[in-house]
């Protein structure tokens, strides 16, 4: 369905002409500042790091357009369009991996990368915006732009940030053997499709809740909202983790393993999943939380925790590859940098706002947790009964009981989040 939305043009100029900008000095000069960073690298490993930078810079242009449409759909409660983003994305890199990681090497997820946000942007202005409401004929008023970015560079920066992070990981990649990068962007690709699907889709769920609670100046009804968003969270994240956790190598295989991309690659993959799956906990939960802060129009924070992020995602890949002398520190490193990331803006979040009434939210979650313990005995009693199936075979029977599992201990216990989202569901239904 297409919005009819006023696209400001001043807005998207501005925009495109910056990213141009970006992309293009971030490229370009990706050949000197890549070898300072870096100088440690074989020549190879060089040659590989500055190409990639390279690429990903290249998708700079439509990551910046893509987020300019996106606060636009979300300030019009389109929010389901953020989330068709996400998918978009990580799909096209995920199929660029298993379609052309046997001619293009480690360049095919990156390839895949700018492919899918490309795309995503084609998909946003040919499906969801009517013809002629947006243009970018006429002159520059610079005075509006300006005024644009004062508002919105830090929400963009914060957004770019999980890039700058992936680049990071890339490059420390980059020292190791060619196979640890597709080994590190396979897994973290898979890994992350449930922050993409799950975690961003339930953040831009409660986000107006949020802000009509901080409108109407009810912060019981704000901290209502935000617990609200941690529970129904738990309640989808932590059976998706524990399911991926446990069908991590059949999962792998079904995807990836053909060609050069052999039983070792698999299971060197598998160990680095392992290693991302506190990440994507932990910036799912801050990804939530993040929306609080916007809602109290405290973005300013989330930006400068978010740059502190880099500087310790940069320490901890150095200290933690040399400390393993793996790359197995690179996933390691994104994990505790996601955890620190969510403590400290917990911490901060707490002192603005005041403290939770905790044992709601506690009471759910161990119901929650109590579900997957018993979905995970369920699955473990599973393969006992079949321990020779094929791998697709093996992953969808496992789906289709695990799920039914714990579908049905979530409603024995009676966690009252899943009321919240029935509710929910039959009033979407109504509208």
């Amino acid at each position: 369905m297409k919005e009819d939305l006023i696209i400001y043009p001043q807005v998207m100029k501005g925009t495109l002409l910056v990213s141009i900008f970006l992309s293009l000095l971030g490229a370009a000069l990706a050949p000197l500042y890549i070898p300072i960073l870096y100088g440690d690298l074989h020549p190879q490993a060089l040659e590989a790091a500055v190409l990639l930078t390279i690429i990903y810079f290249s998708s700079i242009t439509a990551v910046g357009m893509n987020a300019v449409l996106e606060a636009y759909f979300d300030s019009n409660s389109r929010f389901t369009i953020s989330v068709l983003s996400q998918i978009v994305v990580i799909s096209s890199s995920i199929l660029s991996t298993v379609l052309f990681a046997h001619t293009l090497g480690i360049y095919s997820i990156a390839l895949g990368y700018v492919a899918g946000t490309v795309l995503s942007l084609l998909i946003k202005v040919f499906f969801y915006i009517k013809k002629g409401t947006y243009t970018l004929k006429g002159k520059m008023d610079w005075k509006e732009i300006k005024d644009f970015y004062i508002v919105f560079f830090p929400v963009a920066v914060t957004v770019m940030i999980g890039q700058i992070n992936l680049t990071v990981d890339n490059i420390f990649a980059s020292q190791f053997p060619e196979g640890a990068v597709t080994y590190i962007n396979n897994a973290k690709n898979l890994v992350h499709f449930p922050q993409a699907i799950i975690g961003v889709a339930i953040a831009t769920l409660i986000f107006p809740m949020l802000s009509k609670a901080q409108s109407a100046k009810n912060p019981d009804l704000f901290k209502s909202g935000l617990q609200r968003g941690f529970s129904l969270l738990s309640l989808i994240l932590l059976p998706a983790l524990a399911g991926i956790v446990w069908l991590m190598p059949s999962i792998i295989e079904v995807i990836y393993q053909r060609g050069e991309f052999t039983e070792d690659a698999t299971a060197a993959t598998t160990n680095v999943a392992y290693f991302y799956i506190g990440s994507v906990l932990f910036f799912s939960l801050q990804a939530i939380l993040s929306k609080g802060f916007y809602a109290l129009q405290k973005g300013q924070i989330i930006l400068r925790i978010g740059l502190l992020s880099i500087l310790l995602n940069i320490f901890l890949n150095f200290f933690l590859t040399k400390a393993l002398n793996s790359y197995l520190g690179i996933p390691l490193a994104s994990s505790l940098v996601a955890l620190i990331y969510f403590v400290i803006s917990f911490y901060l979040f707490i002192k603005l706002t005041g403290r939770f009434n905790s044992l709601d939210l506690t009471m759910d979650l161990l119901k929650i947790v109590l579900s997957v313990i018993i979905m995970m005995t369920a699955l473990y009693t599973l393969r006992i009964l079949t321990p020779s199936l094929p791998s697709l075979l093996n992953t969808a029977t496992a789906a289709l009981v695990g799920a039914t599992v714990y579908t049905l201990s979530i409603l024995a216990l009676r966690v009252s989040t899943v009321r919240f989202l029935l509710s929910f569901i039959t009033k979407g239904r109504r509208n």
